[in-house]
């Protein structure tokens, strides 16, 4: 680690306060060189937190956390927070089992004030904990820190009208770097960057105040004077922004997001209100890191790199959503009806070379899974074949829409779930193992689970074939390339190895644990490739053959395929459903997630060695 002037006098919010604000720019220069250090080290989110790293400091200066309580959307956004507030060391285990979290934590530190890790809360979380002041009658502010692509998001609306109703002195910052984890689009975004400060006009205002300091002496002061006095005709000349005022907020902004000095005064000028306000922040993705700021997508959430050149060490094999994008690219060539839906991740989902390839038939709604959902639905009824790219974990947002808009109706669309099952150092915002527990609550849908790259693209052209609601799940990284020459049949399972008195059943990822556990053992072997349609001829001969059933999958165990598969077993056979458990699973490397979870190789072959 690198020797930090100022950095390293900082253990905790107390030492940050001691700091003089002229020492502000060097400190942002230490923050950004220490989060690039540490991310190339560990991975993590790192262009977005590289863009707070200012109004973060500005925040910590104004308000006094944890009286005051600084709301993070998201939370991806947080390090610079976390550096602040004591927690500079802990950065050593960043995302690491029982380190750092990745995201804020309330267990971890009395100054994160709430749990996040999905887009949009943030807002009705603050309105809530002002709420609760105001009834308690406790002292403090309440701050929400809200992205620009966040606001996409229903939820930030319904909050929004509520707060302004309120008339309570909420005060939300709107962070606009022109992105959420892809760049945003939508008319709201179009609104935005009309609302925004020109580049010009910034690079003009910089421009003129570093001429001015530099005259010797006098040139500081003037500076000063000219800052001020720039504020006041802004604020007096400025049209009211009519959108947040008809909503009951008070607008101030567009504000330099990387202008220390002038954000904390608007933020002084806010928190002397005691109604609603909303201050529009500008701030670059990435500012500081060049291979950051050229390629911001890539740089959101990024796995050990180097940190001189950005380059990713020991890239990976080609993801599964990189598979998902090029089959569907394929299927959409033969298949005009083929359309692609995502909220805000064309990139993650692996649809952007499909984008790029079928512009007129590409959907990217934001983050706004609900809408994208019954949009979908929509053009099902319409005779199109959707297929929605949603990760796991937030198509867990759309669950009535899932439910009632396509489940109820029939109606041909596909769910491409994403990132499903343990997900390692994200941590258990993120982790896709609810899924099969709840698709498997919505009538006619078809659930299949590849366990390879080979049936992944097998499957999503049958499942384009049907005229039936489905839903894919796949795991974040890459499943086995496996034989592209080996035919699936819709709704039938495999059988690896022969049906024996103590039988595995597996499905996805975890397959290749079981067969490994299942080596050099007298036991059956099965690949469960589908739920629903459920196999009900090889479960048949299951239960004609075995006396104990050890099924495993990296979703719930108590809701998901082995508890779904216990309605079809024979009365006497012994069932055991390996999977995770009801608590929730935190950050950690993958492989150590699944033996604490007891679906490593290891814990599923002692498994088998007891029943044996």
């Amino acid at each position: 680690m690198k020797e930090y002037t100022l950095l390293n006098r900082i253990n905790s919010l107390e030492d940050f306060k001691k700091l003089s604000e002229k020492d502000y720019p060097l400190l942002a220069d230490e923050i950004r060189s220490f989060l690039v250090e540490t991310v190339a080290s560990h991975g993590g989110h790192l262009a977005s937190n590289l863009g707070a790293v200012e109004l973060t400091i500005a925040l910590h200066n104004v308000f006094s956390s944890p009286e005051d309580k600084i709301v993070f959307d998201v939370g991806h956004q947080s390090y610079v927070h976390k550096i602040l507030t004591g927690r500079r060391e802990a950065f050593s285990t960043l995302r690491e089992k029982g380190g750092l979290g990745g995201f804020p934590k309330r267990r971890e530190s009395e100054h994160d004030a709430f749990n996040t890790g999905h887009s949009s809360t943030s807002v009705s979380a603050a309105l809530g904990m002002l709420r609760a002041k105001q009834l308690l009658n406790e002292q403090g502010k309440i701050i929400a820190v809200i992205g620009d692509g966040a606001m996409t998001g229903g939820m930030a609306f319904e909050a929004l009208n509520d707060a302004g109703e309120s008339k309570l002195p909420l005060l939300v910052i709107m962070n606009d770097n022109e992105m959420s984890i892809s760049g945003n689009v939508g008319a709201l975004s179009s609104y935005f960057s009309r609302l925004r400060t020109s580049k010009r006009y910034l690079m003009f205002k910089h421009r003129i105040e570093n001429f001015l300091t530099s005259i010797p002496k006098v040139g500081p002061g003037i500076a000063r004077w000219v800052y001020r006095f720039k504020n006041r005709i802004k604020y007096f000349l400025m049209p009211r922004n009519i959108f947040f005022e008809a909503m009951g907020f008070t607008y101030l902004g567009p504000v330099d997001g990387h202008d220390t000095q002038e954000i904390i005064e608007v933020l002084k000028k806010a928190s002397s209100f005691k109604w609603p306000a909303l201050i529009h922040v500008i701030t670059q993705k990435g500012k500081g890191y060049k291979p950051a700021t050229e390629n911001p997508e890539r740089f959101h959430g990024i796995g050990i790199f180097d940190a001189d050149s950005g380059a990713e060490i020991n890239k990976k094999a080609k993801s599964n959503s990189a598979v998902f994008g090029e089959t569907l690219i394929e299927l959409a060539k033969e298949d005009d009806r083929i359309t692609a839906v995502c909220a805000a991740m064309p990139q993650g989902t692996g649809l952007a070379k499909f984008s790029r390839e079928f512009p007129d038939r590409f959907f990217d709604v934001g983050i706004a899974e609900q809408h994208a959902v019954t949009m979908a639905a929509g053009m099902a009824a319409g005779g199109l074949k959707p297929v929605v790219a949603i990760y796991s974990t937030f198509m867990q947002r759309a669950y009535d829409q899932v439910l009632h808009d396509v489940g109820l109706q029939s109606l041909p669309v596909i769910f491409a779930l994403d990132r499903a099952g343990l997900v390692g150092e994200d941590g258990e915002t993120h982790q896709g193992v609810y899924d099969i527990a709840y698709m498997l609550t919505v009538p006619n849908v078809n659930i299949a689970i590849p366990s390879t790259q080979a049936e992944l693209k097998a499957m999503i052209k049958e499942l384009t074939k049907l005229n039936a609601p489905s839903a894919i799940r796949y795991g974040r990284g890459a499943l086995p390339v496996g034989d592209e020459g080996k035919k699936i049949e819709f709704g039938k399972w495999e059988i690896e190895k022969a049906v024996s008195k103590v039988t595995v059943i597996a499905s996805g990822r975890v397959l290749e644990n079981a067969r490994c556990a299942c080596e050099n053992q007298d036991v059956g072997l099965i690949n469960a490739r589908f739920i629903r349609p459920f196999d009900k001829e090889a479960m048949a001969l299951i239960n004609s053959k075995a006396e104990c059933i050890i099924t495993v999958e990296d979703g719930i165990s108590s809701l998901g395929m082995g508890a779904y598969l216990r309605n079809y077993v024979k009365p006497g056979i012994k069932v055991i459903n390996l999977g995770v458990g009801e608590k929730p699973v935190e950050h950690a490397t993958l492989s150590e997630q699944d033996d604490l979870c007891g679906i490593s190789a290891q814990k599923i072959r002692m498994k088998i060695e007891e029943n044996l």
